[in-house]
């Protein structure tokens, strides 16, 4: 084995080589990480960007805004929905089918997951309904603080 006197560096060369090569290795693994994901990435708009710049039908977003009141309503087989999603300037109609959050209502916040469609229409894959922080589950209620505070004590 060769020692640092033998191959012509000096330990401070050594050690600058070595800090070199491991921080090209951790650019390589970062860049290879990114190259990875490129595809699992899932952007976020608002309605008033959608409308804007909507991206294209193959591309995998999400959409979040408020439900709009009065738009809310059950399509004829009974799992369809349709609503329209609103951020103040823009509305973007909206489908989903399946099973719907409990906190899903109108008016309340939500971010749908899914696709842009030629004809301006969001088809939703998943919906996530959002609460404000104030926020309590509806058991909870009518209960005091005294009350709550105790059933939080006796689940833990």
């Amino acid at each position: 084995m060769a020692s640092a006197a033998n191959s012509g560096l000096k330990p401070k060369h050594q050690r600058l080589v070595l800090l070199v090569i491991a921080l090209v290795v951790l650019i390589a693994a970062a860049l290879l990480a990114i190259w990875a994901l490129r595809n699992q990435a899932s952007y976020f708009y608002v309605p008033s960007e959608i409308v804007a710049d909507p991206p294209s039908p193959d591309r995998a977003v999400r959409l979040g805004g408020m439900v709009e009141a009065g738009s809310l309503r059950t399509e004829p087989d009974g799992v369809t929905i349709a609503f329209v999603v609103q951020d103040g300037e823009a509305q973007v109609p909206v489908r989903f089918s399946g099973i719907v959050p409990s906190l899903f209502v109108e008016g309340s916040g939500v971010v749908a997951e899914g696709k842009m469609r030629a004809d301006g229409t969001f088809v939703a894959d998943n919906l996530l309904a959002k609460h404000d922080e104030n926020y309590v589950p509806r058991e909870m209620q009518n209960m005091t603080e005294k009350q709550a505070k105790q059933v939080v004590a006796e689940t833990q």
